[in-house]
């Protein structure tokens, strides 16, 4: 979503801050702006709103930073409240322009707030939530209060989620920062302190970094960092620890991040299982502290996620009925704590989130917790708000992932759950030594399989040429290949913004083969299962109505690929192995399909990579 930098006694104070911006464009933004404060005791301010292209047009518009600047903010803006324009870019000022705010996330009482405001004579220039912020730190300045404390008085008045970055004109070298649910950091160096959002946007300058927590208030100094709650009491700060830096996120002669990640995968399946199983055969699962006592006290499990986690989740699920033989459910994370879930202490929640701040999915788990299930966080971050949160963690360890469509983190993200399923079967005694090894090691063997996958990169790229003019596309499959089905789908619609589908193949004839003519083009997912049968009479069901077919299928089944107009053959391998083989080439259809278009494959429009916005 939104991006925030900031930083106090630097030099090059406007370099750095437009350099961070850069580094937070692959969250997603419409418009970037920034805020300096001068040497005369006055704000200089610069905004554009070109689409993914403002930070560049940021650059061309600054020029010179004013004379002694060494304090400023930043902000990537992801709109919410108001249009994509210049007008509503942050940072927002205050009625006299000498206070500016940098916001991420909803003030959801703004209105109210801004019509009091108003009232008492103040004048709004935007359409954002964000300058009520502005407005109410005035008042309270006016009042008499310092900036800390004004921001702290704001703050208890307005509901919502938010990180914030603020500058006063008359409080020279210093920032007031914020949280409450949106992420945010604070890292210190030589007479420099910096404020940021995501962790990439600072970690060339730095690695002495602390987490702000929900209802702190940041006060940031050339000399370092005062943590406060809301109270005014002093905090102790929460250090991170990060084991990656900034070359990890570096092209490498890719012509994209999103093939660079895409080829990243076997790496990141290899770092997720490494150091996963003892010399005794049990799974072992560093991060998961939790006892086998308390795993073997679970009589359900709920797992729940956004988007591409979900699916993830939709996989994990299989693997944790079949092997642990406990009951699983799977939640679209932005709707379960809104139907009243039913859980309690044998209920074991797990949110699954890339990045470990999804709003939906972290708001899951604290509702999860509320209720007094045990909660798990699989994400890859390491530190993130999630896993800070949760009771236990499992990391996925697939390094950053910079494209916004996500790539390597989803076959990490299965790994981890059928990881996790493994465990669950051996406290509970559901699989034996014998039956472990044997799913251990078909995982095992994944990272070599899906670089064989790979290798018929140009084999799909030729079928994309192929499908060039279509516009209309359906992926479909059975049992575990339904979550692939759903994947390819959401990749395709991402990336290409061509209308596609996901269904479970017994679904089309309850509705969506309505929509097969001529020209339509169905992706099947087969699987070597029982229900293998079953999706080819779907296939010829779609074939017999004009649908242009793909078929995706293990290289032992030459029989399934001839009911297809083209076929994608992946690697034979067991059942929880083969959907994440299958999923590599439908990542890469999207991404050839995109570049036939002329897209940007690693910005896509109206996406964020990171959603702390509910």
């Amino acid at each position: 979503m939104c991006g925030i930098i900031g930083v106090v006694g630097a030099d090059d104070a406007l370099e750095l801050l437009l350099g961070g911006l850069e580094r937070l464009e692959y969250r997603g933004y419409d418009s970037a702006g920034i805020a300096i404060q001068c040497a005369d005791g006055a704000l200089w301010r610069c905004r554009a709103a070109d689409g993914t292209r403002s930070v560049a047009a940021l650059q061309e518009r600054c020029g010179v930073a004013p004379e002694g600047a060494t304090t400023g903010i930043g902000h990537t803006r992801w709109a919410t409240h108001g249009a994509p324009v210049e007008g509503n870019a942050h940072p927002q000022v205050d009625c006299a322009g000498a206070i500016a705010v940098i916001h991420n996330g909803i003030i959801e009482n703004h209105v109210a707030l801004a019509a009091r405001l108003r009232a008492a004579g103040h004048t709004f220039t935007s359409g954002t939530d964000t300058e009520v912020l502005a407005h109410l730190i005035e008042e309270h300045r006016d009042r008499g209060l310092d900036l800390a404390d004004s921001v702290t008085a704001a703050l208890r008045e307005v509901t919502g989620a938010f990180s914030i970055g603020v500058l006063d004109a008359s409080t020279p070298g210093q920032i007031v920062a914020a949280r409450r649910v949106s992420p945010l950091i604070v890292g210190r160096a030589d007479g420099e302190t910096y404020l940021a959002s995501d962790i990439p946007a600072i970690l060339e300058r730095t690695r002495d970094l602390v987490a702000v927590e929900d209802d702190q208030v940041a006060i940031l100094t050339a000399e370092g960092l005062v943590l406060r709650d809301l109270d005014g009491a002093l905090v102790e700060p929460t250090v991170l620890s990060v084991d990656w830096d900034v070359e990890t996120a570096v092209l490498g002669g890719h012509p994209d991040f999103m093939t660079k990640e895409i080829y990243e995968q076997p790496e990141a399946i290899r770092a997720t299982l490494a150091a996963r199983r003892s010399e005794d055969g049990r799974v072992v699962l560093d991060e998961l502290h939790l006892t086998d006592d308390e795993l073997a006290s679970v009589d359900r499990v709920v797992l729940v996620g956004c988007g591409s986690s979900y699916h993830a989740a939709l996989l994990g699920k299989h693997a944790i009925e079949r092997w642990s033989r406990l009951r699983c459910e799977v939640d679209i994370a932005s709707e379960f704590r809104y139907r009243g879930p039913v859980l309690d202490e044998r209920t074991l929640v797990v949110g699954v989130s890339q990045s470990g701040e999804t709003i939906d999915t972290l708001q899951a788990l604290r509702e999860a917790r509320r209720l007094g299930a045990k909660v798990v966080a699989v994400c890859n971050v390491v530190d993130a708000s999630m896993a800070r949160e949760a009771d236990a963690v499992l990391y996925t360890r697939a390094g950053p992932e910079i494209s916004v469509a996500s790539t390597k983190t989803v076959p990490a993200q299965v790994v981890a759950l059928e990881l996790l399923a493994l465990r669950l079967a051996q406290v509970r005694s559901t699989m034996d030594d014998a039956a472990v090894a044997e799913a251990f090691a078909a995982l095992a063997m994944l990272p070599e399989l899906v670089a064989k996958a790979l290798k018929g990169a140009e084999h799909v790229r030729d079928i994309a040429a192929s499908l060039h003019g279509s516009r209309d596309y359906f992926f479909i499959g059975r049992h575990v290949g339904y979550p692939v089905a759903l994947e390819g789908a959401l990749k395709l619609k991402e990336l290409s913004y061509l209308h596609a589908e996901g269904y479970p193949g017994g679904e089309l004839k309850h509705g969506p083969i309505a929509l097969i003519e001529p020209g339509t083009v169905v992706v099947a997912i087969v699987m070597g299962d029982e229900l293998r049968e079953k999706l080819l009479s779907n296939v010829a069901e779609v074939t017999s109505r004009g649908a242009s077919v793909i078929i995706v299928h293990s290289e032992d089944d030459e029989e399934a690929a001839s009911f297809g107009d083209w076929s994608i053959s992946i690697p034979a391998a067991s059942e929880f192995a083969s959907p994440v083989l299958s999923i590599v080439p439908l990542q890469l259809l999207a991404y050839h399909l995109a570049k036939l278009r002329g897209l940007n494959v690693d910005r896509p429009r109206n996406l964020a990579k990171t959603v702390t916005v509910e």
